[in-house]
């Protein structure tokens, strides 16, 4: 049978986690002092004190002597706290220490951060020699900034001195009349320029009184690197010790058995036609002529294949000059598919090996805009230039002077047409041609004009706008020219005449 005392083992816990609420735990003692109006459940207004007295005593006195295994796991003081500085005495202090709470809190050891704990650590060491007023300053609580007040306190002594005698160097007057390093720099880097500037250049741009000097406009042109100035003196120079090798032989139509020079000139004002039609460059058509020619000079052709030399000789230079060549099916077609495509690449490798693969061939419109550059790139005058220079691809008679003299010899009486002023120093040492070397080539441009229309496409191509009617202009000058001053000219260039010309006259 079990004792009654059991029945009145009641006991009620308020949070665990609030350390401020007292334990309110139920014992039988407890339960003996409280009243008939009161329950168990109810909580004390005052926190109970533990007093050094024993527990009392029920009926049988059981209750005295039986452990209380349960308690003896949570107890709140243990054998070793109980006994502290009132011990020596024989009594035993209050158990007031250590909350149930605290101690349940803390099951790793680890303190909970107060108010009084400090974090001056993070901020570092403070510096002995600094003011009072910055050490009685703290970081406000929960700021979350804690690196601001230590860059505050890095000022020291040695930093200070080092802004006062920046301050003392500021406020110091520089010395007057003294040159410094960078001015000396700056001269030295600019003679430098100027040396090379000179090294390269043969003469400085002035304004040349003396019209027997000329001026060396390629000057402006140090700046632009696609000009080239440093190296087109010697590149032009290359060109024209170029130009003699690649010159057709003017007679080799004595040596061909079925061809006249009537039938190249047909030839070329188709090939010209062809030229149009593609829009290619006009380097193309000068490089096509000098192909056909010098193949002309190395080999005999038939009469029925003269048309394939041609289109292969454009096929050939369409290649070397154009960024996009036609197709050879086009040269076909053009030809109205008088040849195979395998007619027209077998013709290819034949004529390349002829020529040795040689195809540097100075072109005459790389003079003609050097030239230009004398004339100020006047627009006009180089349109007629470009007119008189295809003459020379039409008439045979210019086979026997090189492509720089003929360029020379275009420009020349595109001035002459247009009045753009006499032939100065300037423009003779840029053509490199002086105006008594340039009358025979001018001589035979005049001759052409004055005659009859020879070619009529080539004759149609620059009576458009679009090349503001050369032919037209050119032609009625050369009229007027002739009918004042033609009776001497025609007389000096009666031997030189062709004897082609009419028939050529009869064919167009």
């Amino acid at each position: 049978m079990a004792p009654p005392a059991r029945a009145l083992r009641q006991r009620t816990v308020t949070n665990e986690n609030d350390e401020n609420a007292g334990t309110t735990r139920m014992t039988r003692a407890k339960a003996a002092g409280l009243g008939s109006h009161e329950s168990a459940a109810d909580v004390p207004k005052k926190g109970l004190q533990v007093k050094k007295s024993t527990a009392t005593l029920g009926a049988n006195g059981a209750a005295a002597t039986r452990k209380r295994a349960a308690l003896g796991d949570v107890s709140n003081v243990t054998k070793s706290d109980a006994l502290g500085a009132g011990a020596k005495d024989g009594k035993k202090p209050l158990v007031t220490k250590i909350g149930a709470v605290s101690k349940a809190s803390q099951p790793t050891k680890v303190q909970k951060l107060s108010r009084n704990a400090s974090t001056h650590s993070i901020l570092g060491t403070k510096d002995k020699k600094t003011t009072a007023s910055s050490e009685l300053k703290r970081p406000l609580s929960g700021s979350g900034i804690a690196g601001q007040p230590a860059k505050k306190r890095t000022n020291t002594s040695a930093g200070s001195k080092k802004e006062e005698d920046l301050e003392e160097t500021e406020n110091v007057m520089p010395p007057q009349n003294v040159v410094t390093e960078k001015e000396v720099t700056q001269s030295r880097t600019t003679k430098t320029k100027i040396a090379v500037i000179e090294e390269f250049v043969e003469e400085p741009v002035e304004v040349i009184d003396d019209e027997n000097k000329p001026q060396n406009l390629d000057l402006e042109d140090v700046d632009d690197p696609l000009m080239v100035s440093e190296y087109v003196v010697e590149i032009f120079e290359y060109l024209k010790e170029l130009e003699i090798a690649t010159m057709a032989n003017p007679d080799y139509m004595d040596s061909q058995n079925e061809l006249e020079w009537k039938m190249r000139g047909i030839l070329v004002d188709w090939l010209l036609e062809v030229h149009t039609r593609f829009r290619l460059l006009p380097e193309t058509l000068f490089l096509a002529v000098n192909i056909i020619d010098r193949f002309l000079s190395a080999k005999i052709v038939q009469l029925d294949r003269l048309q394939l030399v041609g289109v292969t000789a454009m096929f050939i230079a369409s290649k070397y000059e154009e960024v996009l060549s036609p197709h050879v099916q086009n040269f076909r077609h053009v030809a109205d598919d008088g040849f195979t495509e395998d007619e027209i690449l077998s013709a290819e490798r034949f004529v390349l090996a002829a020529l040795n693969y040689d195809l540097s061939y100075p072109n005459p419109m790389n003079f003609l805009r050097r030239i230009s550059k004398a004339d100020n790139y006047d627009i006009q005058t180089r349109t007629l230039g470009k007119y008189l220079l295809e003459i020379g691809c039409l008439d045979h008679r210019f086979l026997a002077h090189p492509p720089s003299q003929v360029a020379a010899a275009a420009m020349y009486l595109a001035r002459l047409v247009l009045e753009r002023g006499p032939w100065d120093a300037t423009l003779a040492h840029y053509a490199g041609y002086t105006e008594e070397e340039i009358q025979p080539v001018l001589k035979l441009m005049i001759n052409y004009l004055s005659g009859p229309v020879a070619h009529e496409a080539f004759f149609k191509k620059y009576a458009s706008k679009k090349f503001l009617k050369a032919s037209i202009v050119l032609r009625k000058w050369a009229k007027e020219y002739v009918a004042e001053f033609g009776d001497a000219l025609l007389e000096e260039e009666e031997d030189s005449k062709p004897q082609s010309l009419p028939r050529s006259k009869q064919l167009a």
